[in-house]
């Protein structure tokens, strides 16, 4: 991917991902005076953010352990000596000085948000999110790799009914709510959301759009959670629809959502 910035308003506060990798987002986020970084796997493009927009680097946060979400933590922290490292309780984070669980708040001053930590492990044991507003009341969510634009991060370490729970936790979020995921995977999960929802007008349109933003070079981040509850088969369980269409490529029966979600996670792992 290109090293350029793209941004989503956040009333004054302004939202970057950073492409990083092959496909990964680095989410930057600041006030034209300061900035902190979500899940900076490679210390590269977001060097050269900062150094773009003029800002110091006050906190990074970090949603789970693998390798391609902390690997440039090291060295943004040589450089910037007092940025602090926000991570989950539950898991190895490198240089973290604030270990963090559901329930927790977080000042980021002094950029003007306080964000709050939720538990949604599935994807790692510990996976956590962080959920803001911002000083107009717009709300977003850094979902690392639990959530993604028509998908859901694979169960490394955890079960169907954890990550069930983790989505409906996100899912209990205003409907407005940005979400900010850590993967452009969203053509690739579209492609196999219209195989298991093929007559969904919405799913249908939005594949449009995200085609025409990924040939423009835009990335298709942020989504809403109000558009994934549209399109997302892992959001959508309990339409009939969906649930026959697992059914019928598992060949069998689910007995209740959880089971439909494991049906769908099991398809989409072979896609």
């Amino acid at each position: 991917m290109k090293n350029r910035f793209t941004q989503a308003t956040a009333g004054s506060l302004q939202l970057h991902a950073i492409p990083a990798f092959n496909d990964n987002y680095i989410w930057l986020i600041h006030n034209g005076q300061y900035a902190a970084v979500v899940d900076p796997g490679d210390a590269g493009p977001v060097h050269h953010a900062l150094r773009t927009l003029g800002l110091p680097l006050i906190a990074i946060l970090i949603t789970h352990h693998h390798h391609d979400h902390v690997g440039g933590v090291a060295d943004l922290i040589k450089e910037y000596p007092d940025c602090l490292v926000y991570g989950p309780a539950l898991e190895s984070i490198p240089h973290r000085n604030q270990a963090l669980r559901q329930g927790d708040t977080i000042d980021l001053n002094p950029l003007p948000i306080g964000l709050q930590v939720l538990d949604i492990p599935g994807h790692t044991a510990g996976h956590i999110a962080y959920f803001g507003q911002s000083d107009q009341g717009e709300p977003f969510l850094f979902c690392g790799d639990t959530l993604f634009s028509g998908g859901c991060g694979r169960l490394f370490e955890g079960t169907p009914a954890q990550m069930v729970a983790s989505l409906d936790k996100i899912c209990a979020l205003p409907a407005t709510t940005l979400v900010c995921a850590a993967h452009e995977y969203t053509l690739s999960n579209l492609i196999w959301a219209l195989d298991v929802e093929p007559d969904n007008q919405l799913l249908q349109d939005y594949y449009q759009q995200a085609c025409d933003l990924r040939a423009a070079g835009e990335p298709t981040l942020p989504s809403t959670l109000a558009r994934e509850q549209q399109i997302n088969p892992f959001l959508r369980t309990h339409i009939p629809a969906v649930q026959l269409s697992a059914a019928t490529h598992s060949e069998r029966k689910a007995l209740n959502n959880t089971d439909v979600f494991a049906q769908l996670r099991e398809w989409k792992n072979n896609a």
